[in-house]
């Protein structure tokens, strides 16, 4: 069987999500096939016959044999559950009653103050006091185009996984705080909300929070620092619905 420069890459990695490596390695084996039928040069079956054996048809037949097994992908950018539910996972973009379920999320039953702990996160600025507002998924095109047009109310605090910030720049400011489910102190949404003076979480850990709930966070805690992250250090700020 004829090898592909792939096979020997010391850069090569597999992908995390099981159905996309076994795609890959599907396509990977359809060339090893070919280009060991042609009898060719590997830069002349690049150039060449592959493009009359690697066809769009033959890509497609491999999907069908994956998803005939019963297998999703995962999704890879917003639009893909929406345009092809059949292919994708579905990624909660567009469901009206979303909520993160993160599995290590923190969560206590509601205390004397009458706070439900839901989860936790990487501080980005310690702030005098807790931030305290109402939560609001911002995780699509069509909800920050609603925030344009119709504006965000000032209590806003918004729940993003984008941490690196392009999708909610343009409105960013307009925010009374944000909490990423992904990224640290570090990455560029933390770095925007820090400029902005937003309070923020990074890498925020969360459960059963929906749109309007009544949040408090625990801004006042101790900034996360990349010594900290170098050290392994658990330094997490908390995030409580009120009753």
């Amino acid at each position: 069987m004829s090898k592909l420069y792939v096979d020997s890459d010391k850069y090569g990695y597999q992908c995390e999500f099981p159905i996309s490596e076994a795609y890959n390695a599907g396509i990977k084996d359809l060339v090893r096939k070919h280009l060991s039928a042609s009898g060719e040069a590997w830069e002349n079956f690049v150039f060449g016959s592959e493009y009359g054996v690697l066809t769009r048809q033959t890509m497609q037949a491999l999907e069908d044999e994956l998803l005939g097994l019963g297998y999703t992908f995962e999704p890879s950018a917003m639009s893909s559950s929406r345009e092809r539910p059949e292919a994708y996972k579905d990624s909660g973009l567009f469901a009206t009653d979303f909520s993160f379920e993160d599995p290590d999320a923190p969560t206590a039953a509601v205390d004397e103050d009458g706070r439900e702990l839901r989860g936790a996160g990487d501080n980005v600025v310690t702030h005098d006091t807790n931030l305290s507002g109402t939560a609001r998924y911002v995780r699509t095109i069509d909800t920050v185009l609603e925030c344009l047009s119709s504006g965000v109310a000032a209590d806003t605090i918004a729940i993003v996984d984008d941490s690196g910030g392009t999708l909610t720049a343009p409105v960013l400011e307009k925010f009374h705080g944000v909490l990423c489910a992904g990224g640290t102190t570090r990455s560029h949404l933390a770095i925007l909300t820090r400029e902005y003076n937003i309070p923020c979480l990074m890498n925020a850990k969360l459960s059963g929070i929906k749109d309007g709930d009544s949040l408090e966070v625990e801004v006042s805690a101790r900034a996360k620092t990349a010594e900290d992250y170098g050290a392994e250090r658990d330094v997490v700020a908390r995030v409580w619905r009120r009753a």
